[in-house]
């Protein structure tokens, strides 16, 4: 068995949980005891003589279950009996990364697959309604897990409203809790001019998002200002892509510390890093800057991370866009629901389902020409039952001449896509 997970954060956490479910169960390579279970991680940062080991035991079959992230779909990646495939956050990989990694199964044979995410991408709603995939959908909330309540603060038209969120960073600082602030892109990042409580190391970068005619909040500018100005004295924090990984995992760890430690961090200014694989219970505060750049899939799963040990959950976010209805009606959107279904399915009504003969998911292109899967859910479902009662009479289709021709006539690599999710 298989769990595909999209960062390293994540893939490690479920090693970590997984091995602690099976307790005495979990096996220690090839030394575990029989009855026992081998858990074995595949990432892409490890160390040489590691992965060595794990790419062993992954391939000689010693490995019962595979933890890792997209390491594993990689070509030297070979496995001794594939019968399971899960995938983490769906939504965070290509249909061909999902296809290659099933592909790892004998030849013949085709494995289970389950996909879990939050916030299904627009292709993965259209193959529900095709029937292509069985959906069973968790409508409440895990144990431990408080209500967020998600507000839009335009600051172009109430600058008032900006001020008013760091004083409210502040006010769940003073109670103990701690906050996130996650920014559209990194900005200039100079590894010799550390700021704030954070350490800042690393290559000078500029994310290709700086490019963008639309200026965006960058996370480095702002947390040199907030450490400045707005939220001075408090102990604030900064993490994105482009740090080393030590630095990164000694921010994390100071952010997830408690407050009374001394080496604390009590504001995470970041970029969408922290999207998934992030659990710090003490977050109760997300603002989510330029929230108008981010897809509603994107900011479903930021606001996820605050909420998560039992206090109330509170998202803001913020916009400097003034009269783009559409961009406002996708943040009043987000913020009507935490239904992430019903997002999906806005998502869908809004995007399109994405490419079903095809490798684009993201709704930006579609080979249905006369359906829209959503206003004709009932058709689709009709012509699939007819479809299947014309095989069952008919499999060679003999006697249906023009609809063999048809079939016929599709692309190949187009019809392969359709059993892809």
């Amino acid at each position: 068995a298989v769990l595909l997970a999209p960062t390293e954060v994540l893939a490690s956490q479920h090693f970590d949980s997984i091995r602690s479910l099976l307790g005495a169960l979990a096996g220690e390579g090839i030394a575990s005891m029989p009855g026992s279970a081998t858990v074995t991680l595949l990432t892409g940062s490890m160390s040489t003589p590691a992965r060595r080991q794990a790419l062993l035991e992954i391939q000689s079959g010693v490995a019962d279950i595979v933890i890792g992230t997209h390491a594993l779909i990689q070509d030297v990646v070979g496995f001794a009996d594939l019968a399971l495939v899960v995938v983490d956050e769906q939504h965070r990989f290509g249909v061909d990364q999902r296809a290659r990694l099933l592909d790892k199964a004998a030849d013949g044979m085709r494995p289970h697959q389950l996909v879990m995410t939050a916030t299904p991408i627009p292709r993965t709603v259209a193959m529900t309604v095709f029937s292509d995939l069985d959906v069973s959908t968790l409508d409440e909330l895990p144990p431990g897990r408080a209500p967020i309540t998600t507000h839009v603060v335009s600051a172009a038209a109430q600058p008032k409203h900006l001020a008013r969120v760091w004083e409210r960073i502040r006010e769940e600082v003073a109670l103990g809790r701690k906050a996130y602030v996650v920014c559209p892109h990194i900005g200039e990042f100079n590894a010799d001019k550390p700021r704030g409580s954070a350490t800042r190391q690393g290559v000078a970068a500029t994310d290709a998002e700086d490019a963008d005619e639309v200026k965006r909040t960058a996370a480095v500018e702002l947390f040199e200002r907030l450490s400045m100005h707005e939220l001075a004295g408090v102990r604030t924090g900064l993490l994105h892509g482009r740090q080393r990984g030590e630095d990164k995992d000694s921010v994390m760890r100071r952010f997830a510390a408690p407050s009374d430690d001394a080496n604390a961090v009590d504001v995470l200014v970041s970029t969408t890093v922290v999207e998934v694989g992030v659990d710090v219970p003490t977050a109760s505060v997300m603002v989510v800057m330029d929230a108008d750049a981010f897809g509603v899939s994107q900011l479903h799963q930021l606001r996820g991370r605050v909420g998560r040990g039992g206090l109330p959950g509170l998202c803001l976010l913020v916009t400097q866009v003034d009269g783009d209805a559409a961009s406002l009606e996708r943040l009043q959107m987000v913020a009507s629901t935490m239904d992430g279904f019903a997002l999906s399915e806005y998502d869908l009504t809004v995007r399109r389902e994405g490419d079903v003969l095809g490798a684009d998911q993201s709704g930006r292109t579609s080979s249905l020409r006369l359906l829209r899967v959503l206003a004709d859910q009932q058709i689709i479902v009709d012509a699939r039952r007819q479809a299947t009662l014309v095989l069952e009479e008919d499999p060679t289709l003999q006697a249906h001449t023009a609809l063999r021709g048809c079939l016929e006539r599709l692309n190949a690599v187009a019809a392969e896509f359709l059993a892809k999710s």
